[in-house]
Parts: C-alpha cells; sequence; structure tokens
C-alpha cells in the first residue's frame, strides 16, 4: 500500500536521498526542510526528475506555527529525521549548547508527534512514527556524549511511544545509521572549535581535532550513505519490520557486545 509520508530533514543527506527514492518507488511525499533557501531547489529537483508525488515545505521545528501547521496535513508516516549535534567534552561543553542540543533533537521531534498521534488517536487511524536516532543511541564515546545523550533520550522516548501507542494501532520505529559519510558528522566535529579555548579548557584543540581526523580517515567514520538510504526506503513505509534498524550489520554487532560488556564494566 502506497503511504503519505512527512519527512523532517529532508533537505540533505538521508532525508533527502530516501524522500526521493521513496517518491520513486510512488509513496506520496512532503518532504520538509529548515532553512527556507532549500525549498524551491528541492522543488525544482523533483520537478527534473518527473516526481509528481513530491510536495516541498519549510518545517523549521524551532518555529511552532510551522509546526503547527504540519501536524494538521494528512499523513501516514510521520518520520522524524531532522536533527543537529553538540560534540566535544561533556566535562567542558557550555551547558547552554547541551540545552539547545535537547531542544532540537529530542523536545521539538517529540512536540511535532505529540500533536500528530493525538489527531492520529482522536481519528482513530492507524499511523506510523519513525525517528531517526543513530548508533550512538545505544552507546557513547567520548567527546560525542552531547549529541548521542540526545539520541539515547529518542531511544527511550520511542520505546515508550510504541507501548503506549499500539492499542491504538499506532506504529513505532527507530533507524539507527552508523557514521555515513554524508557531511553531518563531519560538520559536527567542527563545532566544539567555536568554543574551544587552550587558554581556558583541559581539552587541547589539536588532540581533539587529530581524534576526529583519525575517526573519519578509518572506513568505519566514512561508509558509502547509499546502503543507509536504501534501507530506509524499505523501513519508512513498511508495515512490519524490527522497532530498532542498525545498519550496517557490523555495526549491530558491535553495540551487541558492546551492550554485552558493559554489565562487567568496571570504574
Amino acid at each position: 500500500m502506497k503511504k503519505r509520508i512527512l519527512i523532517t530533514g529532508a533537505g540533505s543527506g538521508f532525508g533527502k536521498g530516501a524522500a526521493i527514492g521513496m517518491a520513486k518507488n510512488g509513496h506520496a511525499i512532503i518532504a520538509t526542510t529548515q532553512v527556507s533557501s532549500q525549498v524551491t531547489p528541492l522543488r525544482e529537483e523533483a520537478q527534473v526528475l518527473g516526481l509528481k508525488n513530491f510536495r516541498v515545505e519549510r518545517l523549521d521545528l524551532t518555529d511552532p506555527y510551522d509546526i503547527a501547521q504540519a501536524q494538521r496535513w494528512d499523513i501516514d508516516v510521520l518520520w522524524n529525521n531532522a536533527g543537529m549535534g553538540e560534540a566535544g567534552p561533556v566535562w567542558e561543553i557550555p551547558v547552554d549548547l547541551v540545552r539547545k542540543n535537547f531542544e532540537v533533537n529530542v523536545f521539538l521531534p517529540l512536540t511535532l508527534t505529540q500533536g500528530v498521534v493525538r489527531r492520529w488517536v482522536s481519528e482513530g487511524k492507524k499511523g506510523k512514527v519513525v525517528f531517526t536516532s543513530s548508533m550512538g543511541g545505544l552507546f557513547t564515546p567520548a567527546n560525542w556524549g552531547t549529541y548521542v545523550s540526545t539520541k539515547h533520550a529518542l531511544e527511550s522516548i520511542a520505546e515508550a511511544l510504541q507501548q503506549e501507542l499500539a492499542a491504538h494501532g499506532i506504529k513505532v520505529q527507530t533507524i539507527n545509521p552508523g557514521a555515513y559519510y554524508t557531511g553531518y558528522n563531519e560538520t559536527m566535529a567542527d563545532n566544539p572549535f567555536r568554543w574551544l579555548d587552550d587558554n581556558k579548557h583541559f581539552t587541547k584543540r589539536a588532540d581533539l581535532r587529530k581524534g576526529f581526523d583519525d575517526f573519519f580517515a578509518s572506513p568505519e567514520g566514512k561508509m558509502d550513505p547509499k546502503e543507509m538510504i536504501d534501507r530506509m526506503i524499505e523501513v519508512v513505509p513498511g508495515d512490519t519490520g524490527k522497532f530498532r534498524n542498525v545498519v550496517p550489520k557490523k555495526i549491530e554487532d558491535m553495540l551487541k557486545a558492546h551492550q554485552l560488556a558493559a554489565w562487567d564494566n568496571q570504574i
């Protein structure tokens, strides 16, 4: 069955690629972007591709009027894909940046989701909510703690929603990408250098930069996003499937081993 799917954060990366792919498969897409300047180029790209079932709108989650408008759209699937990230040592990062990351990645998607599912429940509609989490929603590497803690929160919210909404026939899933090379992680790694000061902080800029650069130079830090996009095209509109969807398989295996080892972790 073809679905009407609302995607946040569809102006680039996973969201854009999967939105186009799902439209090609016949689903009716509302692809939303945070930035107004992304709307027209994406509309034009869809037109060139001949996608008549591809609608592009601005949806800035920080704008309550944008959220209220989106909550009125007639959709079958809400895919909360938009997000941002703050990196750097948790013990030194300014707390206002932590609050901002939780606002964008947790509180605002939850606000959007609450309005959508309340409407579905009142109308007796059996919809579906998908959250783009992360491999970082299931473990915590040093210097990524702020960002991945927001994804840990999303994991809990999604798990609670799945139980709470099951009686209403509303399904909930998470998608947990590895470190695919979309530019998202790479620009996130630049963020701490706005505030990190060798004259004030114990963490040195050169050491942090080297750690990030070494990771992104590794195969695990630079995976081709096509694999993840192809999987998203299957998962998001699907009527069945796993609650949690980690890609690639080697990252799923690593996370399972990490969670098992956590029971024996010593201080």
